[in-house]
């Protein structure tokens, strides 16, 4: 094998793809990964002048003339903003004077993969060179397992003793901050419980505190509870993990309901950035199904599928995230693909009034 270092990344690797080596003005340019290779490919091009995000051309819409001076954009979203008189969105596809996107990965059932989205979904933006505020609603503290870290104060110091969330955040990761939870989450629990504007705490707490992220991703617990209500009334979209079995397609049902409810009793506009497969396997007809009906349910807001991948479960136990575990596993594609579909995707309230049409 050769050994090469990688051009984006600096990291020392093998050579063993094709993709991994390019010649450029008489060069050669390395890549470790998938992810790497990617990041090289979007370094290329012109720069966005709605996001600012560089990127290859490849489409006519892409590029036009305004008043002498070129114009490009890398996304049709980008063209339609530009259109409307919209600039300086951040990099997450959000209007950056509108503050961070706050995406919410919930769902009622555990094992969905919850947690393991989480983690990835705020990795992969952070990568892409959005400033992202991971925020683990769960008492399980499975994101600070996830990632080998422990904070000093956690999500219960800032909603009860009010501590800043910026300054109770650990940095783990370059643009990656994360504000830690453990078992003293369910005393928060109480403490909300008491409260007369109880729904609305963490969004009070968070909102003022987070205006320096492009995006705060919440990793919330497998529960219908006050703290998932909360995490809801704060979030603006949420993504539902779902496992391809029967069981996960009923649950997806009540998921919805509860979505609906915080839009029609708590009076926020939480919307649906969409529906994610996981523990997909096209070798099984169950999973296969799954697929199909969710599709035919959600169409574009059924999220590209997380496959079934060994390295996703051994990530955690290593404390790296999948890109850093295993960047050419499925498992890193798979998530780079998400990544790449919540960028470009804006909230959907209109996907919860269908809530009814799933089957029971």
């Amino acid at each position: 094998m050769v050994q090469s270092t990688c051009s984006v990344c600096s990291r020392a690797f093998e050579v063993r793809f094709r993709y991994q080596v390019r010649e450029e003005a008489g060069q050669f340019v390395h890549f470790c990964s998938q992810m790497c290779h990617q990041r090289g490919l979007r370094s290329e091009g012109p720069q966005c002048s709605v996001c600012a995000k560089s990127f290859e051309l490849e489409f006519p819409f892409q590029a036009e003339v305004g008043d002498g001076e070129p114009r490009y954009f890398c996304t049709t979203q980008c063209k339609t903003a530009a259109k409307a008189g919209v600039f300086g969105l951040n990099k997450a596809g959000g209007r950056a004077s509108d503050g961070p996107r706050r995406i919410a990965v919930f769902n009622h059932k555990g094992g969905t993969g919850k947690t393991t989205t989480a983690v990835n979904l705020a990795a992969g933006l952070a990568e892409r060179g959005n400033r992202v505020l991971l925020v683990d609603a769960d008492g399980q503290g499975n994101v600070g397992a996830s990632l080998g870290i422990r904070g000093e104060r956690t999500l219960y110091h800032v909603l009860v003793a009010g501590a800043p969330a910026d300054e109770a955040s650990v940095p783990v990761r370059n643009n990656l901050d994360v504000l830690t939870s453990n078992e003293l989450l369910a005393a928060a629990e109480l403490y909300l419980a008491e409260r007369q504007n109880r729904h609305r705490i963490m969004r009070e707490r968070l909102s003022d505190r987070v205006t320096g992220y492009d995006v705060v991703v919440l990793d919330c617990a497998p529960a219908l509870s006050l703290m998932n209500q909360n995490a809801l009334v704060y979030a603006d979209s949420v993504v539902v993990p779902v496992s391809c079995d029967y069981l996960s397609l009923v649950g997806v049902r009540q998921v919805l309901r509860t979505l609906k409810n915080v839009r029609q009793l708590l009076k926020h506009e939480v919307k649906l950035l969409g529906v994610l497969p996981t523990f997909f396997d096209v070798r099984n007809k169950i999973s296969r199904e799954a697929i199909e009906a969710l599709t035919d349910h959600f169409g574009e807001r059924c999220l590209p599928p997380i496959r079934v991948n060994t390295k996703l479960r051994e990530a955690p136990s290593a404390k790296q995230t999948i890109f850093e575990y295993a960047p050419d596993s499925h498992g890193a594609l798979d998530y780079l693909a998400l990544v790449e579909r919540i960028v470009a995707l804006r909230g959907d309230a209109g996907a919860l009034d269908r809530a009814p049409a799933m089957a029971g």
